[in-house]
């Protein structure tokens, strides 16, 4: 069993340590830390800080979160000003070196009355989903103001049908990526059952079986060779993809003109389903959420592109395949390259020394995805499985990330990030997934129902990203609604294909499963 991890309280060193004083105050977390403002130095902008302000890498995080309470504004503030600011990328910006010509993050004062953003809304509005969809769409069309730290909250005190407010928490994705973002905001948080304890989340440690001597020898020889030639056929896969390799021209595939993928407005939409659901599939087949969760997209996706392609034949039915032989869809998948994987307390990522350092340390692999018409819809999930165990056999996530670093030393900025925005633009979807707490959480005292995270101002016209919270797994999507203008329906699809994994496991275990007793 897969053991539990324990976050500490919040602790954002800056260079001088300050001082630090307990929460006793009602209103925010009890035995939380207040960090004191210490003299915070200038520091030299890292090269992923470098390439996520280049015209086509312009990426923001945004996380929809969802409340069982009216959010009250006063408590969050209070909250912020005890914790969030503190962070030196959270109470900096962005300023360019007049001497050296380079950026840097410069301290700033925060004034969080300026990153709070609460418009007067009428609580009994008729479709406040679709307001709320249409209004987080809307931040993906306005841009940030420089002079401030790259970040702000939108709350929206309204009822939809998941949660009874809103918040919206939006950051420039030079902050940090999503481990060290969801390490900070979990350090702002506490379990809803307990104020002064903190969220647990599962561990990402295996235990793996012992051999003997000369067998686990053996393994490790045949591990290493593995590793060696998947890693140089996937280099030399990415360099065909950077040259002349591209997915094929389907109806989910981003629209280019003069070679550049157009990165129009963008809209956010997401669907929760069961992650008892997807553990159950896991433990019947004896794999990894990851590759439920990977054989989930293929079969969503395999069912939106059939569902198109019937509709231009005159085909309405969806039992019929009607995908073309041979399509090329790949995903850009995400991935943590720290050494020390999974979630962790965000004083350790704060740490110089650590192995888990706070920032934008992420590579991605260029993943096949299989597109076809399966019999036996848990097909899906061992196509997935065997390209997923491949690719933990591989460097190739580390390989992109140093490529990068390499182009953008010997060449310059521009350089590197016309290289990733190629490599990304001849591929299909980008794709992430953040584990999150097993305990439902409270926000400086609001206690959450989901939470909806994913990334907009990359090219690809479909983002999606999965997020683990409670029994609960949020499938959030970002796409160009000229490319993609029937989102719910890629969601009906992945959701539909959940059913079909389920009733395919009863029917494989030819076990009689009562509706009640499944999760």
């Amino acid at each position: 069993m897969a053991s539990k991890v324990v976050l500490r309280p919040i602790d954002t060193k800056t260079k001088t340590a300050p001082q630090t004083t307990p929460i006793t105050d009602d209103d925010g977390h009890q035995g939380a830390v207040v960090f004191g403002h210490g003299e915070a130095a200038e520091e030299p902008a890292s090269p992923a800080t470098r390439l996520f302000h280049t015209r086509n890498l312009n990426c923001f995080i945004i996380a929809v979160l969802g409340c069982t309470t009216k959010i009250n504004v006063d408590v969050i503030k209070k909250g912020l000003e005890c914790t969030l600011i503190n962070h030196p990328r959270f109470s900096s910006i962005i300023k360019l070196d007049d001497k050296r010509g380079k950026k840097r993050w410069v301290p700033r004062k925060v004034n969080v009355d300026n990153h709070i953003i609460c418009p007067d809304l009428d609580p009994e509005m008729q479709c406040p989903d679709e307001f709320v969809e249409n209004y987080t769409s809307s931040l993906t069309t306005k841009s940030m103001d420089m002079s401030k730290p790259l970040w702000d909250i939108h709350i929206l005190n309204v009822k939809t049908s998941e949660a009874n407010s809103i918040g919206i928490l939006r950051m420039h994705h030079s902050l940090g990526d999503g481990i060290s973002l969801i390490s900070l905001f979990l350090a702002c948080t506490r379990k809803a059952s307990d104020p002064n304890s903190l969220p647990t989340i599962p561990s990402t440690k295996r235990t793996r079986p012992k051999f003997g001597f000369f067998r686990q020898s053996f393994l490790s020889i045949w591990r290493i060779m593995m590793v060696i030639i998947n890693t140089i056929v996937d280099i030399m896969f990415f360099l065909a993809t950077l040259i002349f390799l591209k997915d094929t021209d389907t109806p989910l595939k981003g629209k280019k003109k003069d070679d550049e993928l157009l990165i129009n407005p963008r809209r956010i939409v997401h669907r929760t389903v069961s992650l008892d659901d997807i553990k159950l599939i896991k433990n019947a087949m004896n794999v990894t959420v990851n590759d439920v969760i990977m054989g989930l997209l293929q079969a969503g996706m395999s069912r939106y592109l059939n569902r198109k392609y019937g509709n231009k034949k005159g085909n309405q039915s969806n039992d019929k395949n009607n995908l073309p032989k041979k399509v090329r869809l790949r995903g850009a998948i995400i991935f943590n390259i720290r050494p020390s994987a999974g979630i962790k307390a965000l004083a350790e990522m704060m740490d110089k020394k650590s192995r888990a350092k706070w920032g934008n340390k992420i590579g991605y692999a260029l993943t096949p995805l299989f597109i076809g018409f399966e019999e036996n819809p848990l097909g899906y999930i061992r196509k997935a499985k065997a390209v997923i165990d491949r690719k933990k056999l591989s460097m190739e996530s580390r390989f992109s990330f140093s490529a990068g670093l390499l182009i953008l030393k010997l060449f310059g900025i521009k350089a590197a990030a016309a290289l990733t925005n190629r490599v990304i633009g001849n591929t299909t979807v980008l794709v992430s997934n953040v584990v999150g707490p097993e305990d439902e959480i409270s926000f400086f005292g609001h206690s959450m129902v989901f939470a909806a995270p994913a990334v907009y101002g990359v090219a690809h016209a479909l983002t999606i990203h999965f997020q683990s919270y409670c029994n609960k797994m949020t499938i959030s999507m970002v796409v160009d609604p000229e490319v993609i203008p029937d989102p719910y329906e890629l969601c009906d699809d992945l959701e539909v294909s959940l059913e079909t994994f389920k009733e395919a496991i009863k029917k494989a275990t030819k076990e009689v499963i009562p509706d009640d007793a499944l999760p």
